[in-house]
Protein backbone atom coordinates (compact mmCIF):
# COMPACT_ATOMS: atom_id res chain seq x y z
CA UNK A 1 0.00 0.00 0.00
CA UNK A 2 1.70 3.60 -0.94
CA UNK A 3 2.39 5.98 1.34
CA UNK A 4 -0.14 9.06 1.76
CA UNK A 5 1.53 12.20 0.32
CA UNK A 6 2.44 14.40 2.76
CA UNK A 7 1.93 18.04 1.54
CA UNK A 8 3.80 20.77 1.84
CA UNK A 9 1.99 23.58 3.92
CA UNK A 10 2.88 27.18 3.83
CA UNK A 11 1.08 30.22 4.46
CA UNK A 12 -0.22 33.13 2.06
CA UNK A 13 2.50 35.38 2.20
CA UNK A 14 5.06 32.67 1.01
CA UNK A 15 2.62 31.44 -1.42
CA UNK A 16 2.30 35.14 -3.12
CA UNK A 17 6.12 35.57 -2.91
CA UNK A 18 6.55 32.51 -4.69
CA UNK A 19 3.98 32.91 -7.20
CA UNK A 20 5.91 36.56 -7.94
CA UNK A 21 8.70 34.51 -8.79
CA UNK A 22 7.35 32.02 -10.97
CA UNK A 23 5.55 34.90 -13.56
CA UNK A 24 8.19 37.76 -13.01
CA UNK A 25 9.78 38.14 -15.98
CA UNK A 26 12.89 38.96 -15.08
CA UNK A 27 13.51 35.84 -12.90
CA UNK A 28 15.94 33.25 -14.11
CA UNK A 29 14.64 29.57 -15.38
CA UNK A 30 15.96 27.72 -12.44
CA UNK A 31 14.62 30.03 -9.90
CA UNK A 32 10.80 30.33 -11.55
CA UNK A 33 11.18 26.16 -12.15
CA UNK A 34 12.10 26.15 -8.15
CA UNK A 35 9.46 28.20 -6.87
CA UNK A 36 6.93 26.31 -9.37
CA UNK A 37 8.64 22.82 -7.45
CA UNK A 38 7.51 24.64 -3.81
CA UNK A 39 4.03 25.63 -5.36
CA UNK A 40 3.12 21.80 -6.47
CA UNK A 41 4.02 20.67 -3.47
CA UNK A 42 1.86 22.57 -1.56
CA UNK A 43 -1.27 21.85 -3.41
CA UNK A 44 -0.92 18.23 -2.53
CA UNK A 45 1.23 16.72 -5.11
CA UNK A 46 3.96 14.31 -4.56
CA UNK A 47 7.46 14.36 -5.14
CA UNK A 48 7.10 12.31 -8.33
CA UNK A 49 4.33 14.10 -9.87
CA UNK A 50 6.28 17.47 -9.46
CA UNK A 51 9.61 15.92 -10.94
CA UNK A 52 7.48 14.26 -14.40
CA UNK A 53 5.62 17.28 -14.55
CA UNK A 54 8.72 19.97 -14.62
CA UNK A 55 10.77 17.40 -16.29
CA UNK A 56 13.09 16.82 -13.53
CA UNK A 57 14.25 14.37 -11.47
CA UNK A 58 12.45 13.54 -8.00
CA UNK A 59 15.66 13.85 -5.80
CA UNK A 60 15.96 17.36 -7.21
CA UNK A 61 12.39 18.45 -5.86
CA UNK A 62 13.54 16.72 -2.67
CA UNK A 63 16.35 18.64 -2.61
CA UNK A 64 14.73 21.89 -3.11
CA UNK A 65 11.80 21.12 -0.36
CA UNK A 66 13.94 20.46 1.99
CA UNK A 67 16.39 23.78 1.49
CA UNK A 68 13.03 25.36 1.63
CA UNK A 69 12.26 23.78 4.46
CA UNK A 70 15.12 25.09 6.44
CA UNK A 71 15.82 28.38 5.13
CA UNK A 72 12.16 29.77 2.73
CA UNK A 73 12.00 32.07 -0.23
CA UNK A 74 16.16 32.02 0.74
CA UNK A 75 16.38 28.51 0.57
CA UNK A 76 15.82 28.71 -3.19
CA UNK A 77 19.24 30.80 -4.32
CA UNK A 78 22.50 28.77 -5.11
CA UNK A 79 24.56 28.51 -2.43
CA UNK A 80 27.53 30.86 -2.49
CA UNK A 81 30.86 29.62 -3.90
CA UNK A 82 29.51 27.66 -6.71
CA UNK A 83 30.37 28.18 -10.79
CA UNK A 84 33.63 29.68 -11.91
CA UNK A 85 36.27 32.04 -9.36
CA UNK A 86 35.92 35.60 -10.78
CA UNK A 87 39.53 36.05 -12.90
CA UNK A 88 39.14 39.61 -12.08
CA UNK A 89 40.58 41.44 -8.60
CA UNK A 90 37.82 43.47 -7.00
CA UNK A 91 40.41 46.31 -6.79
CA UNK A 92 39.92 46.78 -10.25
CA UNK A 93 36.71 46.57 -10.53
CA UNK A 94 35.98 49.19 -8.39
CA UNK A 95 38.23 51.17 -10.29
CA UNK A 96 35.88 50.61 -13.62
CA UNK A 97 33.25 52.52 -11.56
CA UNK A 98 35.24 55.25 -9.14
CA UNK A 99 37.27 56.21 -12.09
CA UNK A 100 33.85 56.40 -14.47
CA UNK A 101 33.02 59.95 -13.65
CA UNK A 102 36.67 61.51 -13.61
CA UNK A 103 37.16 61.77 -17.35
CA UNK A 104 40.81 61.64 -18.50
CA UNK A 105 43.00 64.83 -19.17
CA UNK A 106 41.69 66.01 -22.12
CA UNK A 107 38.18 64.69 -22.58
CA UNK A 108 35.17 65.46 -21.44
CA UNK A 109 33.84 61.43 -20.85
CA UNK A 110 35.21 58.02 -20.63
CA UNK A 111 34.33 55.55 -23.59
CA UNK A 112 34.25 51.83 -23.30
CA UNK A 113 37.35 50.95 -25.14
CA UNK A 114 39.28 53.92 -23.57
CA UNK A 115 38.43 52.79 -20.03
CA UNK A 116 38.88 49.17 -21.12
CA UNK A 117 42.75 50.08 -22.45
CA UNK A 118 43.27 52.56 -19.32
CA UNK A 119 42.30 49.86 -16.80
CA UNK A 120 43.82 46.68 -18.49
CA UNK A 121 41.07 44.86 -18.78
CA UNK A 122 38.26 44.00 -21.71
CA UNK A 123 35.57 46.22 -23.43
CA UNK A 124 33.17 43.66 -22.53
CA UNK A 125 34.44 43.88 -18.67
CA UNK A 126 33.97 47.32 -18.86
CA UNK A 127 30.05 47.10 -20.34
CA UNK A 128 29.08 44.59 -17.91
CA UNK A 129 30.25 46.50 -14.80
CA UNK A 130 28.66 49.50 -16.28
CA UNK A 131 25.56 48.32 -16.54
CA UNK A 132 25.46 46.22 -13.38
CA UNK A 133 26.02 49.67 -11.70
CA UNK A 134 23.75 52.13 -14.40
CA UNK A 135 26.71 54.12 -15.32
CA UNK A 136 26.27 55.52 -18.54
CA UNK A 137 28.83 58.07 -19.45
CA UNK A 138 27.22 58.53 -23.00
CA UNK A 139 24.66 59.94 -22.03
CA UNK A 140 23.49 63.49 -21.02
CA UNK A 141 20.08 65.09 -20.13
CA UNK A 142 19.56 68.38 -20.33
CA UNK A 143 18.39 70.68 -17.69
CA UNK A 144 17.01 74.35 -16.61
CA UNK A 145 16.15 76.04 -13.48
CA UNK A 146 14.38 78.99 -13.27
CA UNK A 147 15.92 81.48 -10.91
CA UNK A 148 12.23 83.98 -11.31
CA UNK A 149 11.77 85.24 -7.80
CA UNK A 150 7.75 84.42 -8.18
CA UNK A 151 8.09 80.70 -9.30
CA UNK A 152 6.16 79.49 -7.09
CA UNK A 153 3.08 82.04 -7.35
CA UNK A 154 2.98 81.66 -11.26
CA UNK A 155 3.42 77.83 -11.13
CA UNK A 156 0.41 77.56 -9.04
CA UNK A 157 -1.51 80.24 -11.13
CA UNK A 158 -1.09 77.81 -14.23
CA UNK A 159 -1.71 74.59 -12.83
CA UNK A 160 -5.29 75.75 -11.32
CA UNK A 161 -6.52 76.51 -14.96
CA UNK A 162 -5.36 72.50 -15.89
CA UNK A 163 -6.84 71.65 -12.84
CA UNK A 164 -9.84 73.75 -12.12
CA UNK A 165 -10.50 76.02 -15.63
CA UNK A 166 -12.93 78.51 -14.56
CA UNK A 167 -16.26 78.74 -15.38
CA UNK A 168 -17.70 80.40 -18.85
CA UNK A 169 -14.05 80.90 -20.20
CA UNK A 170 -11.85 79.41 -22.22
CA UNK A 171 -8.18 78.32 -21.56
CA UNK A 172 -5.93 78.63 -24.40
CA UNK A 173 -2.02 77.84 -24.07
CA UNK A 174 -0.66 80.66 -26.49
CA UNK A 175 3.32 80.80 -27.89
CA UNK A 176 4.56 81.03 -31.22
CA UNK A 177 7.39 78.71 -32.88
CA UNK A 178 9.61 80.61 -34.33
CA UNK A 179 12.44 78.87 -36.85
CA UNK A 180 10.20 76.40 -38.60
CA UNK A 181 12.79 76.09 -41.88
CA UNK A 182 11.40 75.50 -45.39
CA UNK A 183 14.83 72.18 -46.33
CA UNK A 184 15.06 70.94 -49.31
CA UNK A 185 16.88 67.54 -49.59
CA UNK A 186 19.39 68.06 -52.29
CA UNK A 187 18.48 64.34 -53.76
CA UNK A 188 15.59 62.16 -53.09
CA UNK A 189 16.07 60.00 -50.55
CA UNK A 190 14.54 55.88 -50.35
CA UNK A 191 10.97 55.09 -49.13
CA UNK A 192 10.72 53.07 -46.05
CA UNK A 193 10.50 49.10 -46.94
CA UNK A 194 10.30 45.40 -45.73
CA UNK A 195 14.61 45.14 -44.86
CA UNK A 196 15.56 48.92 -45.06
CA UNK A 197 14.72 51.84 -43.50
CA UNK A 198 13.93 55.03 -45.00
CA UNK A 199 16.90 57.35 -46.07
CA UNK A 200 17.74 60.74 -46.84
CA UNK A 201 20.60 63.27 -47.90
CA UNK A 202 22.67 64.82 -45.17
CA UNK A 203 23.04 68.28 -46.99
CA UNK A 204 19.88 70.54 -48.07
CA UNK A 205 19.07 73.52 -49.52
CA UNK A 206 17.21 76.67 -46.96
CA UNK A 207 14.51 78.16 -48.61
CA UNK A 208 13.68 80.27 -45.96
CA UNK A 209 11.53 80.44 -42.61
CA UNK A 210 8.44 81.16 -41.00
CA UNK A 211 6.77 81.12 -37.72
CA UNK A 212 3.66 79.71 -36.09
CA UNK A 213 1.57 81.54 -33.80
CA UNK A 214 -0.82 78.89 -32.18
CA UNK A 215 -3.32 78.63 -29.39
CA UNK A 216 -4.28 75.57 -28.10
CA UNK A 217 -7.43 75.21 -25.93
CA UNK A 218 -7.50 73.42 -23.09
CA UNK A 219 -10.77 72.15 -23.69
CA UNK A 220 -10.95 70.17 -26.44
CA UNK A 221 -7.55 70.24 -28.05
CA UNK A 222 -8.37 72.41 -31.02
CA UNK A 223 -6.20 75.14 -32.65
CA UNK A 224 -5.99 78.36 -33.76
CA UNK A 225 -3.14 79.14 -35.92
CA UNK A 226 -1.48 82.15 -37.54
CA UNK A 227 1.22 82.06 -39.87
CA UNK A 228 3.45 85.24 -39.73
CA UNK A 229 7.03 85.94 -41.49
CA UNK A 230 8.39 87.21 -38.46
CA UNK A 231 7.47 87.16 -34.96
CA UNK A 232 7.23 90.79 -33.36
CA UNK A 233 4.58 92.37 -31.42
CA UNK A 234 2.69 93.82 -34.53
CA UNK A 235 2.52 90.27 -35.49
CA UNK A 236 1.39 88.80 -32.02
CA UNK A 237 -1.12 91.57 -31.58
CA UNK A 238 -2.46 90.77 -34.69
CA UNK A 239 -2.80 87.05 -33.52
CA UNK A 240 -4.59 88.43 -30.16
CA UNK A 241 -7.12 90.20 -32.95
CA UNK A 242 -7.54 86.74 -34.79
CA UNK A 243 -8.54 85.12 -32.06
CA UNK A 244 -11.40 87.81 -30.37
CA UNK A 245 -12.64 87.34 -33.90
CA UNK A 246 -12.64 83.20 -33.93
CA UNK A 247 -14.08 82.87 -30.33
CA UNK A 248 -17.90 83.46 -29.05
CA UNK A 249 -17.58 87.08 -27.14
CA UNK A 250 -19.56 85.36 -24.36
CA UNK A 251 -16.80 83.78 -23.18
CA UNK A 252 -13.43 85.31 -20.91
CA UNK A 253 -9.85 84.43 -22.62
CA UNK A 254 -7.36 83.40 -19.95
CA UNK A 255 -3.94 82.94 -22.26
CA UNK A 256 -1.02 80.97 -21.14
CA UNK A 257 2.05 82.24 -22.05
CA UNK A 258 6.18 82.64 -21.39
CA UNK A 259 7.78 85.86 -20.75
CA UNK A 260 8.86 86.80 -24.04
CA UNK A 261 9.57 90.96 -24.38
CA UNK A 262 6.75 90.66 -27.39
CA UNK A 263 3.70 89.45 -25.09
CA UNK A 264 4.51 92.44 -22.64
CA UNK A 265 4.73 95.12 -25.32
CA UNK A 266 2.97 98.79 -24.60
CA UNK A 267 0.93 98.60 -27.67
CA UNK A 268 -0.03 94.87 -26.12
CA UNK A 269 -0.74 96.29 -22.99
CA UNK A 270 -2.64 98.82 -24.20
CA UNK A 271 -4.76 96.35 -26.52
CA UNK A 272 -5.26 94.05 -23.41
CA UNK A 273 -6.59 96.88 -21.47
CA UNK A 274 -9.49 98.15 -23.53
CA UNK A 275 -10.59 94.27 -24.12
CA UNK A 276 -10.22 92.62 -20.51
CA UNK A 277 -12.22 89.33 -21.30
CA UNK A 278 -8.64 88.54 -22.08
CA UNK A 279 -6.24 87.72 -18.89
CA UNK A 280 -3.10 86.81 -18.99
CA UNK A 281 -1.20 84.11 -17.21
CA UNK A 282 2.90 83.77 -17.44
CA UNK A 283 4.28 80.96 -16.85
CA UNK A 284 7.70 81.14 -14.64
CA UNK A 285 11.25 82.29 -16.84
CA UNK A 286 12.75 79.44 -18.01
CA UNK A 287 9.64 77.01 -17.32
CA UNK A 288 8.41 76.84 -21.24
CA UNK A 289 7.60 73.06 -20.14
CA UNK A 290 4.02 74.32 -18.18
CA UNK A 291 2.65 75.52 -21.66
CA UNK A 292 0.83 72.25 -22.95
CA UNK A 293 1.21 74.41 -26.64
CA UNK A 294 4.85 73.41 -26.77
CA UNK A 295 3.76 69.43 -26.41
CA UNK A 296 1.64 70.82 -29.32
CA UNK A 297 4.82 72.23 -31.10
CA UNK A 298 6.64 68.91 -30.77
CA UNK A 299 4.20 66.75 -32.80
CA UNK A 300 3.99 68.82 -35.67
CA UNK A 301 7.52 69.00 -36.17
CA UNK A 302 7.82 65.32 -35.80
CA UNK A 303 4.43 64.71 -37.89
CA UNK A 304 4.99 67.53 -40.66
CA UNK A 305 8.17 69.58 -40.52
CA UNK A 306 11.48 67.46 -40.05
CA UNK A 307 11.37 64.34 -41.90
CA UNK A 308 9.88 66.77 -45.28
CA UNK A 309 11.74 68.47 -48.23
CA UNK A 310 10.24 71.50 -48.85
CA UNK A 311 10.61 73.05 -52.27
CA UNK A 312 9.92 76.91 -51.20
CA UNK A 313 8.51 77.99 -47.67
CA UNK A 314 4.73 78.61 -49.71
CA UNK A 315 4.91 74.45 -49.82
CA UNK A 316 6.04 74.45 -46.14
CA UNK A 317 2.78 76.47 -44.94
CA UNK A 318 0.53 74.47 -47.05
CA UNK A 319 1.80 71.20 -44.70
CA UNK A 320 1.70 73.01 -42.28
CA UNK A 321 -2.03 73.89 -42.57
CA UNK A 322 -3.10 70.71 -43.93
CA UNK A 323 -1.94 69.23 -40.97
CA UNK A 324 -3.56 72.14 -38.56
CA UNK A 325 -6.69 71.21 -40.92
CA UNK A 326 -6.64 67.35 -40.26
CA UNK A 327 -5.87 67.87 -36.53
CA UNK A 328 -8.73 69.96 -36.23
CA UNK A 329 -11.01 67.77 -37.41
CA UNK A 330 -10.14 64.86 -34.94
CA UNK A 331 -8.91 67.34 -32.47
CA UNK A 332 -6.22 65.41 -29.13
CA UNK A 333 -6.82 67.61 -26.08
CA UNK A 334 -3.49 67.22 -23.58
CA UNK A 335 -4.38 66.82 -20.10
CA UNK A 336 -2.32 67.95 -17.22
CA UNK A 337 -2.13 65.12 -14.81
CA UNK A 338 0.87 65.96 -12.70
CA UNK A 339 1.13 66.67 -8.97
CA UNK A 340 2.06 70.21 -8.28
CA UNK A 341 3.57 69.02 -4.87
CA UNK A 342 5.69 66.54 -6.67
CA UNK A 343 7.01 68.82 -9.10
CA UNK A 344 7.78 71.29 -6.61
CA UNK A 345 9.67 68.73 -4.53
CA UNK A 346 11.51 67.25 -7.25
CA UNK A 347 12.92 70.87 -8.58
CA UNK A 348 13.89 71.78 -4.45
CA UNK A 349 15.97 68.60 -4.80
CA UNK A 350 17.69 69.67 -7.93
CA UNK A 351 18.61 73.09 -6.36
CA UNK A 352 19.92 71.58 -3.14
CA UNK A 353 22.13 69.47 -5.49
CA UNK A 354 23.15 72.60 -7.19
CA UNK A 355 23.64 75.17 -4.60
CA UNK A 356 26.24 76.63 -6.53
CA UNK A 357 23.61 77.54 -9.45
CA UNK A 358 20.65 78.73 -7.20
CA UNK A 359 23.05 81.02 -5.48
Amino acid sequence: MARPVQALEIDAQLCSELERIARAPTSSVRDARRARMILLRARGKSQGEVARELGVNRPVVGLWERRFRLRGVAGLQDAKGRGRKPSIAKAKLARLVCEAVRPPAGRTRWSVRTMASHAGVSPATVQRVWNANDIKPHRTRTFKLSRDQHFEAKFWDVIGLYLNPPDRALVLCCDEKSQCQALERTQPGLPLGIGHIRTRTHDYIRHGTIGLFAALSYLDGKIISRVAERHTHVQWLSFLKHIDRQITPELDLHLIADNYSTHKHPQVKAWLARHPRFHMHFVPTSSSWLNLVERFFRDLSEDAIREGSFRSVRELIRAIETYLGERNLHPKPYRWSAKGEEILAKIQRARQALPLHSA
